[in-house]
Parts: C-alpha cells; structure tokens; sequence
C-alpha cells in the first residue's frame, strides 16, 4: 500500500505541474470576401467557395468556406503569423493575396473568374502570391516601416514563445512518459530499465517540476538494485569476481543517497502553492524524498564511507521529524542508531539507543544495540553494562531473532576473556556511558 500510495502523490504533483506550463500567443480575426466575374461580365458573392489559409513564417494550414454573401472569417489566428489567401470553387480560376495579417481589421478581397476548377496546393499558392497574381479589387494594405518593424519584432517574438512552447511540450510529455514506464519498470523489478527511464526523463529537463520526482524514484530504483548486488556478491563463490561487484553495488548505494538528496533540495527550493491540495501534495514529495535520502544514506554510511555517518544522522533527523505514523518513526530511530553503530560510531548509537529505550524501554533491539555499542567502545569500564544489556536482550529476545546467536557469543567472549558475568534482576536502562 506505501509503495502505491507514494507513486501516486508524484504522479499528482507532476499532473498539477504540467497542467500550469502552456504559454499562449495572441491571436486575432482575419476576413474577407469572395466575388465571382461570371462570362456575361456580371460578378455575383461567390457562396461555397473554398477558404485556403497557408501561413508562410511558420507551417499552417487553415482551410474554411465562404458564406451564402461570399464572406469569410478566422477568428484566432495568431497575428503575428504572415499569410497567404486562397480562394477557389467549381468551374473557376482560383485567386490568391499574400501578406495578409490577422487583427489588422483590413477587407481582404478576391476574385474569381470562369476556369477548370482547380484548387491549388501549398505551394502552388505561394507561387501565385509570388507571381503576384491577385484579384482585381483585393490585395493586402501597403505596409509602412514602422508597421513592418513591428510585425517583425511580433514576429521574432512569437518565434521566441513557439520555440519555448515546443521545448516545453516536448519536456513535458518526456517526463510523463518516463515516469510513468518508470515506475512500471520498478514495480515489476526491472531496475535497469527503470534507471534508465528516470535518467531519460531528468536530463530531458533537469530543471522541471517533475524532476523531484524522477529523481526520487530513480533513487529507490538505484537503492533496490544496490541492496540485490550487494547481496548477492557477499553470497558468492566467486571471489575473483566479488571486489568488482561490491564497488559496482557501493557505487548505487552513492548515486541514490545523490539522486535523493538533490531531490531534497529541489523541493525545499519551491515556493509554497497557495492551493491547499497542491501544498499537501508539495508537502507528501517532501516526505518521501527525504525518506529515500534517509535511507540511501544509511547504507553510504554503513556499507561505502563510514565518514558519511553524520551526514546520514543528519538526514535521518530530517526525516524522522516529518514522520507522522509512530511505528515508522520507531523503525527509523532504531535504524538510525544502528547506522551509527555500523560506522564505528559507538558514543553516538548509545545515546540513540538510550533514547529509543527512554520511550520504548521494552525495544529489545535497543537493548542489543546498547550492549553492542559499549562492547564496541573498547573500554573495559563499560563492559559490565554492556553484558547486562546483552544477557537482558538475550532473555526478552524470540529464539528466531537474526541477532540471538552473536548476543550469547559476545557474552560468552566478556564471560571468557574479561572475566565480566551480568549482573542479574539488572535493568540497565538509566546513567551514562563511561569512558
């Protein structure tokens, strides 16, 4: 259900995102009229003629027919776009005007006289406005300097938005797609493939909204793929081959705690919707970035460069903060305690540990992760309550915990070789680590 629900908040926010990109351009009415020169010399509206609009700046083509009076209208055609009319009808000789310009309010006239009919294509119309064959009263108004740098500044300008407007769809429906197949290559398992789609999807645009989102997905991808490497290596017969995969999966391990941890920093640049369900969703990312980060720093720390501990402490604080169901919060504290644990960081993981039993003091892996961390201090002083901890674990733990069997043998080991027995009837949950 988690995994679920996580992939529908991002595929929310990108909705919202994507819907709120579009740049539009101003548009404004073209018309005219058509009139037809019939053999006898009479000339009659020409009804039903057939309207052919090529744009010449920019591909366009918008076809129309004239009405029963022989007029014609666009009423949003962008008018910075410079175009040529067509006009054409059964048993005529088509006519055509170059230069026409929407929202100019100008008349624009053609005519047609007694021919075979023809309606001419794209080209054959510009090559008529640039024979300069037009109809006896019509014509486009004679442009001044001014107007003409006008329009070529709308010109420009437009070109500028258009060119912005197709970078922009062209993003948009890649970071849909990938995220999208994505995150079907990830619920299926294909890691691969799903890397690959999130890397697609963010160097489309690595500034897009969307891009929280790639990279935190793409970061669980990475994690879940390092977790199976990492394994599977340590489990291997092969140890030619093991330095090689190890350094392959502790390289995933460090690019999903950087993929996570940019995805942080992306959402926390955002500025706050003012739309209560646009915040919400804002705010869900947050949380579950943060606890991709949380837990790809956790394995950096534990598994690539110990040094990066306080960095994961740091992060797991981040998220814990913003963890609002109790047994995840539980979970995280714990884990992060034992990260510090792995590291080598001993004062650090007690003082977490006597936290967690602080709250929860019946948590048995706190009491392991006590014991452990002053038996891992090195100083004698210590031991005692470490083999407390220890034998208090051992008695409260089910005989299938995974840790059981080292317990006894770190007891055995103080039992043995330091000559420190627990204490018995012993709580040792209060007072501070020494040494």
């Amino acid at each position: 259900m988690r995994r679920k629900y996580f992939f529908f908040a991002f595929v929310a926010v990108l909705t919202m995102i994507l819907s709120n990109l579009a740049v539009s351009a101003q548009t404004g009415q073209l018309f005219g009229e058509v009139t037809m020169t019939q053999a006898d010399g009479t000339v009659v509206p020409a009804a039903g003629a057939t309207i052919d609009v090529y744009r010449t700046d920019l591909p366009g083509h918008y076809p129309n027919k004239t009405d029963k009076k022989g007029h014609f209208m666009y009423a949003g055609l962008p008018f910075v776009g410079t175009y040529i009319i067509v006009a054409s009808a059964p048993n005529a000789r088509p006519d055509a005007v170059a230069g026409a310009k929407a929202g100019k309010e100008a008349n624009y006239k053609l005519n047609l006289t007694p021919g075979d009919g023809k309606r001419p294509t794209e080209a054959e119309a510009k090559a008529m406005a640039g024979a300069g064959t037009s109809g006896a009263g019509g014509g486009a108004p004679s442009e001044s300097a001014e107007d003409r740098k006008k329009r070529e500044e709308l010109l420009a300008k437009n070109a500028e938005i258009e060119a912005g407007n197709k970078k922009i769809e062209e993003s948009n429906s890649t970071v849909t797609r990938t995220f999208k197949a994505g995150n079907e290559a990830l619920g299926l398992k294909k890691y691969d493939e799903a890397i690959a789609l999130y890397t697609e999807g963010i160097n489309a645009d690595p500034a897009h909204p969307g891009a929280p989102s790639l990279l935190t997905n793409k970061s669980v991808a990475l994690r879940a793929r390092a977790v199976d490497a990492y394994n599977a290596a340590i489990n291997s017969k092969d140890e030619a081959a093991k330095p090689a995969a190890l350094e392959k999966a502790k390289k995933d391990f460090s690019d999903a705690a950087e993929a996570a941890t940019k995805a942080v920093d992306m959402l926390k640049a955002l500025p706050a919707p003012a739309d209560a369900a646009a915040q919400t969703t804002l705010t869900a990312n947050k949380y579950y970035a943060m606890a991709a980060r949380a837990e790809a720093m956790r394995l950096v720390a534990s598994k690539v460069d110990q040094s990066q501990a306080d960095a994961a402490q740091a992060a797991f604080l981040e998220y814990i903060a913003v963890e609002t169901n109790p047994e995840k919060k539980a979970k995280a504290q714990t884990d992060m305690a034992q990260m510090l644990l792995d590291a080598g960081k001993s004062d650090q993981a007690f003082a977490e540990f006597q936290k967690i039993l602080t709250e929860h003091p019946d948590n048995i892996d706190a009491m392991l992760g006590s014991g452990l961390a002053l038996f891992q201090s090195g100083d004698k002083a210590n031991f005692q309550r470490a083999a407390n901890y220890l034998q208090l674990f051992v008695d409260k733990a089910p005989d299938t915990h995974r840790l059981k069997a080292s317990a006894r043998d770190a007891l055995e080991y103080l039992k043995s070789q330091e000559n420190v027995k627990p204490q018995k009837a012993t709580t040792p949950t209060g007072g501070r680590r020494r040494g």
